[in-house]
């Protein structure tokens, strides 16, 4: 699995939790100044992303991915 398929495998994810058009999403997209998440929401993406990858993050980790971006990397790197 590629970057480009986690990258879609993320948004897709933010687009079932938070209801976000698919097309609005990129790996530049903030998670708190462009989807203006709570922490509430970000944990549920973090346990989404958990599952479907299989990888773990710890909470204070969590906390460190601003972007999707930030996401995608920390996933490629936990799976290779």
């Amino acid at each position: 699995m590629d970057t480009t398929d986690i990258l879609n495998a993320i948004t897709a994810i933010v687009e079932e939790v938070l209801g976000v058009d698919p097309a609005e999403v990129s790996a530049a997209t903030s998670f708190t100044d462009d989807l203006d998440i709570d922490s509430l929401a970000m944990m549920e993406i973090a346990v989404a992303v958990e599952d479907r990858f299989e990888v773990r993050i710890p909470d204070d980790r969590v906390r460190e991915l601003r972007t999707i971006g930030d996401a995608v990397t920390y996933v490629a790197d936990r799976r290779s």
